[in-house]
């Protein structure tokens, strides 16, 4: 029988861990056997027993207060996406069978838009899964097609993992959005099929799991390295479809005006409008 798992023991264990002492007022000292703050430590900041603490951690009570989830959530300096995941976890059943993944349909309003928008756009679900895409998105990257998945290829494909300067940072924001969307419901197939494929292949991705860092997928300008223009700063703005804790995300991609990146995104999409062209002419001949 598979060990029952303890997400709320180990969001604090990798909170703790990410703590320095110096950040919250405590000597570091020489001589400490952790990396972050010790279990007393933490208890003493958030007014808790050092024993209560520690059966937090170990799964052995999984309904705290609020008032203490805030408080351990103040010691650790979680944002409000951070915080609000924390308390969230506590509304876990003790036993969750494995579930079928659930399908996210992209509503036909959706996909009309994709196809007038002259911006490269594209929807992805709560897996990052690429549900709907634009010609022009995929301009941007050959893999922002319907079937990839966002996570898989920026980790395990070297081309993609080309395009971006700073892939560190690229990696770190995309694993957080991706423990957000996902939240507390990971006992889905989809879920655990596709963290087990990337822990095994990527020690980047490991890594990254472990830390166990949560944040809202954000709009934030990207810098890609493309092959056709070079480096290119884009922003990258996404917008929520619904209304659900499951609501999909349809990201768009625009320059800021001005020379530099705007020229090259003009060379990007007039790229896009030839290319039809050229298929063509290559039918015909």
């Amino acid at each position: 029988m598979a060990p029952e798992e303890n997400m709320l023991g180990d969001y604090l264990r990798a909170q703790r861990n990410r703590v320095r002492p110096d950040h919250v007022g405590l000597p570091a000292g020489r001589n400490r056997r952790v990396p972050g703050l010790r279990r007393s430590e933490v208890a003493l900041l958030a007014g808790i027993s050092s024993d209560y603490y520690l059966r937090l951690e170990q799964g052995r009570d999984r309904r705290p207060s609020q008032q203490i989830l805030e408080a351990l959530a103040q010691v650790f300096d979680l944002d409000p996406t951070g915080t609000a995941y924390l308390l969230s976890l506590t509304d876990q059943p003790a036993i969750r069978s494995r579930k079928r993944p659930r399908r996210q349909a992209v509503p036909d309003s959706i996909n009309l838009l994709l196809s007038s928008i002259n911006l490269p756009a594209f929807v992805e679900g709560r897996y990052l899964d690429v549900l709907a895409a634009n010609p022009l998105a995929t301009v941007i990257s050959p893999r922002l097609a319907i079937g990839q998945n966002r996570l898989r290829d920026v980790f395990l494909d070297a081309d993609e993992q080309a395009l971006y300067p700073d892939w560190e940072d690229t990696t770190a924001r995309l694993v957080a959005g991706f423990r957000r969307s996902v939240g507390t419901d990971t006992n889905d197939a989809r879920f655990i099929d596709l963290v087990g494929e990337l822990s095994l292949a990527s020690e980047r991705f490991r890594t990254l799991w472990a830390q166990q860092d949560v944040q809202a997928r954000q709009n934030w300008p990207i810098t890609i390295d493309h092959p056709l223009v070079g480096e290119i700063t884009l922003n990258r703005e996404k917008l929520i479809i619904g209304d659900t804790a499951h609501s999909l995300v349809l990201a768009i991609y625009h320059p800021t005006p001005g020379p530099g990146s705007a020229d090259k995104f003009d060379l990007l999409t007039s790229y896009s409008a030839a290319a039809p062209l050229a298929d063509r002419s290559e039918d015909r001949n």
